[in-house]
């Protein structure tokens, strides 16, 4: 199929997107990498009348390190994600999620302000995002406002992001000296999508004892999530088999998994399970007390 008829435009800098997005209003749609706009255009689910490209501003494309943070531009393809050394020494979490996503030609034109945007349920980057307790900048006409990660995703393809907002970067903490991580996914075999995925992110004491554990999980419900009885249920506690296996059993606990043709919301359920205990399992193999 092909797209409804709409009007292109360049964006020059960040400034010349809100002065277009105010100008249009609900008529436009930001244009970033176009994986996730396009094929809606497409199936006629969306109709915007005008895309905003912001691909060329190089603000929104930067990878930087600013105040202590490691600062993502939201125009940075999955693959400078997964591939830059500051985020893969910094950030190994998120580049290791940026590098599970689709295959060669997503990763190259895909962003991950678009995919966090976008909120599929199934997307890669939230589970990292949210374990690595990102902040989201948003600008809009006048101003700018940050939003934490756990107050970004709303519900099924749902953000905080409001009408005449624009993502224009996601900053980090750097990863803890001697913290583990991991994310792992069972992903759909055609998509490569996460039908359901688990980034953790574990410290241990200096006895050897989970520390803290933070856990986000995507591909579950209609939303992405921390975990958090599987993080209470870690804090404190000796990082054995036993420990792991139990606090990962309680990783669908309160909610709603999803079912549909290539799963149902038991086995999804089960999935989540599984990959929690193995994610976390990884994370504290890396760990260093």
């Amino acid at each position: 199929m092909y797209p409804g008829q709409f009007e292109y435009h360049r964006a020059a800098s960040i400034k010349d997107a809100l002065d277009l997005l105010k100008r249009y209003g609900d008529d436009a749609k930001l244009l970033s990498g176009g994986h996730s706009l396009i094929p809606m255009m497409k199936l006629r689910l969306a109709q915007p009348a005008h895309l905003i490209d912001v691909t060329k501003i190089a603000e929104l494309r930067a990878l930087s390190e600013s105040g202590g943070k490691i600062v993502i531009g939201a125009a940075a393809p999955h693959d400078a994600v997964a591939t830059s050394s500051l985020v893969r020494d910094k950030l190994g979490l998120l580049a290791e999620a940026a590098a599970a996503i689709g295959d060669v030609q997503v990763r190259n034109r895909g962003t991950i302000g678009g995919s966090l945007t976008h909120a599929d349920p199934a997307a890669d980057y939230p589970a990292a995002v949210l374990a690595l307790e990102g902040e989201i900048k948003l600008e809009r006409d006048g101003g700018s406002r940050t939003v934490k990660a756990a107050d970004f995703f709303l519900d099924l393809m749902t953000t905080a992001v409001q009408p005449g907002e624009l993502l224009s970067q996601i900053a980090f903490a750097p990863i803890p000296a001697g913290a583990g991580y991991s994310y792992q996914k069972y992903p759909h075999p055609a998509s490569g999508f996460a039908m359901v995925g688990v980034a953790a992110l574990v410290s241990l004491d200096r006895s050897g004892k989970i520390a803290s554990a933070r856990v986000g999980v995507t591909g579950l419900g209609a939303k992405a999530f921390r975990a958090g009885a599987v993080e209470a249920a870690l804090a404190g506690k000796a990082a054995d088999a036993a420990t792991i296996t139990a606090a990962a059993a309680k990783t669908a606990d309160g909610i709603d998994a999803l079912g549909d043709i290539h799963a149902s919301s038991e086995y999804r359920a089960e999935l989540a399970r599984v990959y929690a205990r193995r994610a976390i399992q990884a994370a504290v193999a890396r760990a260093k007390a």
